[in-house]
C-alpha cells in the first residue's frame, strides 16, 4: 500500500496525549494517528473493510 505524506497542524496538548497513548500501546505517534483515523472512518461507515471491497469486486464480474 502506497502512503501519501502531508503536514498536519495539531494542538500541542492533543499531540502530547496522542504521543502518550501511542507509547502505552507500543506504536509510533504516526501509527497511532493512522489507527485513530481508521477507527473513526470505520465507525462512520466511510471506509470499506477489505472483505466488503472484495465482495464488490466479485459482484461486478
Amino acid at each position: 500500500m502506497q502512503k501519501k505524506s502531508f503536514v498536519i497542524r495539531i494542538d500541542p496538548g492533543k499531540l502530547s496525549a496522542i504521543e502518550k497513548w501511542a507509547s502505552d500501546e507500543f506504536r509510533s505517534t504516526n501509527g497511532q494517528i493512522e489507527w485513530i483515523l481508521d477507527q473513526a472512518l470505520r465507525r462512520s461507515g466511510r471506509l470499506q473493510t477489505k472483505k466488503e471491497s472484495k465482495k464488490e469486486d466479485n459482484d461486478e464480474k
